[in-house]
């Protein structure tokens, strides 16, 4: 069924996610959609498509009034300042909204002086680093680019040119990752006290090159230097510890924030708030549906010149499926969810549905609210799957 924005419900999007294919190469553990032959032409072209998309939404159902920006990929830090800006600044003529958050994600070794300063005068105000680990074997055989001086090199950079709001991710399960490299990792990135952290247990799955190695039993990739789940729920324990040690306020499973910089747009995902998702492979929810843009970059640019939106697997979203996802995500944040208003929504009662897991001391209840219990934030997703049964 073809995406006509005119099905949706009337309603507010303040959310704009715009997914950059283009990176230097495939990262040995991503599974997320790229394209690695680049050209100046190609991103340009991409620019093109991408505004062109933004604006078949006029005049649609929702009211598009953006506040928050989220440029990801994919390493969109490698698209030249001057589009980055030009995209910002259609975003803002296109539609209604104060842009309150506008983040880039950027690998440390694309940052230079003079594009820091571009970013900052085209309005992006938070930066998110691919950091992933400070230790060079790890990113070597992770297929990373940058190595750690690229990571001091570039916070400093960005630092300088006045970047009050950048955010780490670190990866715990990297090839050769070990209780003291991952020590190590913890301490490099406090010394840079960034406001914002995310700690990632490495995925394994069929998508991404080492994921696919491991599930085959091979070596390529150092799929054999991969630590076991029991390592990476202690890395992960060690993490939180660490973190909650230096101030910052543990607000979803994988994310932490100095207070005041928890991250605007992805609560939004968390809190199932509608946004709208641009660019190949991007993904979008109004709410009552969900749906994917192609993911193919000639289908995508096809249905654009087709004057259509090039949404591919549309689904809608059921009552029950709602609920699964008020559950599932609202656990997901440590403040937990209000039982309550989700039982006066929903028409259901869920008692019965948290008493075992209660029991079992998997999470726990306070009044109205449930919140997945501390020592369990490890094994969350084993959680997940009983809530599910």
């Amino acid at each position: 069924m073809e995406l006509n924005p005119k099905m949706l419900p009337e309603g507010d999007v303040e959310g704009l996610y715009v997914h950059v294919p283009f990176c230097f190469h495939k990262c040995h553990y991503c599974d997320f959609y790229s394209i690695t032959r680049q050209s100046r032409d190609r991103m340009v072209g991409f620019v093109d498509l991408v505004l062109r998309e933004a604006d078949l939404w006029i005049g649609g159902g929702p009211s598009v009034k953006p506040r928050t920006v989220f440029f990801g990929g994919g390493t969109p830090s490698l698209l030249e300042p001057e589009l980055l800006g030009r995209m910002i600044g259609a975003i803002r003529e296109t539609f209604a909204g104060e842009l309150s958050e506008v983040t880039l994600e950027a690998d440390p070794e694309t940052v230079e002086v003079g594009k820091a300063a571009a970013w900052i005068r085209a309005g992006i105000n938070r930066v998110s680093f691919g950091v992933q680990s400070f230790s060079d074997r790890e990113l070597v055989a992770a297929g990373r680019m940058h190595r750690r001086a690229d990571i001091y090199r570039a916070a400093g950079i960005l630092r300088a040119a006045g970047v009050g709001n950048i955010s780490f991710d670190l990866i715990a399960g990297l090839p050769f990752q070990t209780t003291e490299s991952w020590k190590e990792s913890l301490e490099e990135l406090g010394r840079l006290s960034p406001e914002h952290v995310s700690v990632y247990l490495l995925e394994v799955d069929e998508g991404s090159r080492l994921g696919l190695e491991i599930l085959q039993s091979g070596t390529r990739y150092s799929a054999g230097a991969v630590p076991n789940e029991d390592a990476m729920a202690d890395f992960y324990e060690t993490a939180c510890a660490f973190l909650a040690g230096l101030g910052y306020h543990h607000y979803e499973i994988s994310n932490w924030a100095k207070p005041g910089f928890e991250s605007k747009h992805n609560l939004k995902y968390w809190r199932r708030e509608a946004y709208l998702g641009f660019g190949a492979g991007a993904h979008s929810f109004s709410g009552t549906q969900r749906w994917a843009n192609a993911h193919d970059a000639a289908a995508y640019a096809g249905a654009i010149d087709a004057g259509r939106l090039p949404a591919e697997q549309l689904e809608a979203v059921t009552r029950e499926s709602a609920l699964e996802e008020e559950l599932f995500l609202g656990l997901r944040q440590l403040d937990g969810i209000d039982v309550g208003r989700i039982e006066r929504e929903y028409g259901v009662a869920l008692g019965a549905r948290f008493q075992p897991l209660q029991s079992a001391g998997l999470v726990e209840r306070d009044g109205d609210v449930v919140r997945l219990a501390e020592r369990k934030l490890s094994v969350s997703n084993e959680v997940f799957v009983e809530l599910m049964r």
